[in-house]
């Protein structure tokens, strides 16, 4: 039986190529020492792409005629232009679900972090300073209003989490959702100013570049918390700095930034941030689960059974393959 050709722009973890190997003809692009020439002799076979956060764009799609499926890791997908593969016909899918209890547990936990200050009051007794008085008083969750930026699978699981909290619940969306008792603001703005905390699940991509600007970090205000999980490209990452310096925030808590993995060095200087490199899905057994979903979509592809998580941009609606 003559195995489909699958290419992979860059390494993956070793469960995921181990398999990928064994069910297909895998090419590693990282590999070749002159993409260009690999591209002309590999790229008319190439059938499937497996990929976590290498671009793939048009550029690529023109090297690959033949090209039926981009498996992609992780939820957000904005690294493939699935608007242009949705116009070729080519199915794009991602690793939903499987980690929302992980991201939603860690924004929790950013949350609580960020508020009490917990890794300044680690600091603060590793370098001996309790010995001469006590950590200053923090600020506190309590008598505070969340509002969460895409209400979302993940967006549902943090709003879950945050009721055992006793606080009120607000979100922003494209529209409002049937069947959610929380409260609904039809811009970010309204939301912002009613909230006390603001929570980025949203997705990436153009749509939502620097949605959380200037002014919407003055509406949050002086006692406001903003909180992303989301993309960096969400955040106007120089509103942000400014807004911390001059106080127009109180503090932020961020696991992702606009030009990864490069944090500006104006935000690792400030005391009022809690900073962390990424790591919302970056358990052990999340990432294995979400790279077995990298290969399953492939096989199920492959196999005749269609796509298990296609993308809402993809052409693949259900019909037969």
């Amino acid at each position: 039986m003559i195995k489909v050709d699958v290419l992979m722009p860059a390494a993956m973890m070793p469960h995921v190529m181990d398999q990928l190997e064994q069910a297909f003809t895998l090419h590693r692009m990282w590999e070749a020492p002159d993409r260009a020439s690999f591209l002309a002799e590999v790229g008319p076979l190439i059938r499937g792409i497996a990929t976590n956060s290498s671009r793939i764009d048009s550029a690529l799609f023109d090297r690959l005629p033949n090209l039926e499926i981009v498996s992609s890791f992780g939820v957000g997908y904005d690294h493939v232009d699935a608007a242009e593969a949705g116009r070729r016909g080519i199915v794009v899918t991602n690793t939903p679900d499987v980690l929302n209890d992980e991201v939603a547990d860690l924004t929790i936990g950013l949350l609580i972090a960020t508020i009490r200050q917990i890794p300044q009051a680690e600091r603060y007794l590793r370098e001996g300073r309790w010995l001469e008085r006590p950590f200053p008083l923090s600020a506190t969750l309590r008598d505070r209003k969340v509002g969460i930026v895409g209400l979302g699978r993940i967006g549902k699981a943090i709003a879950r989490r945050l009721e055992g909290f006793d606080v009120p619940i607000l979100y922003h969306g494209r529209n409002r959702q049937d069947g959610v008792t929380y409260a609904y603001c039809s811009t970010i703005e309204e939301l912002a100013r009613e909230s006390d905390v603001l929570i980025a699940i949203t997705p990436g991509g153009a749509g939502t570049r620097h949605l959380i600007d200037a002014n919407v970090l003055k509406a949050l205000g002086p006692n406001g918390i903003l909180i992303n999980v989301a993309r960096g490209s969400v955040v106007d990452e120089a509103a942000l700095i400014e807004a911390l310096k001059s106080k127009t925030i109180l503090a932020a808590g961020l696991d992702v930034y606009e030009n990864e993995p490069k944090v500006p060095a104006e935000l690792i200087a400030l005391e009022n941030v809690v900073l962390l490199p990424h790591i919302a899905s970056g358990s052990v057994y999340t990432r294995k689960a979400m790279g077995q979903l990298v290969v399953d979509n492939l096989l199920s592809w492959f196999g005749g059974r269609g796509p298990l998580t296609p993308v809402s941009e993809t052409p693949w609606r259900g019909e037969e393959s």
